[in-house]
């Protein structure tokens, strides 16, 4: 994991929620901490780390993952047993 994924964790973990972080680096953050993706129809995509399992849809029209996806992408981490 590199230092762009580490910024990435510490904003998905920070308080409030933060809103305003690309979904693009959420993924790729999950696929720097050994997450499966599995791309689904449209705007789907399933990950997969240490046995646990996430069902997403990218944002769309907009890059940002809003604060209710950040959530779920938290409580998703905290299940792998991935915290800060």
């Amino acid at each position: 994991m590199n230092s762009k994924h580490k910024k990435t964790l510490q904003l998905i973990f920070s308080n409030p929620v933060n809103g305003n972080i690309e979904w693009r680096k959420i993924e790729a953050l999950f696929i720097a901490l050994g997450a499966e993706k599995d791309e689904g129809n449209g705007s789907a995509v399933t990950f997969i780390l240490n046995d646990k399992r996430a069902d997403f849809h990218r944002p769309h029209p907009n890059k940002e993952a809003l604060k209710y996806r950040v959530k779920i992408v938290r409580e998703f981490l905290e299940k792998a047993g991935i915290t800060l």
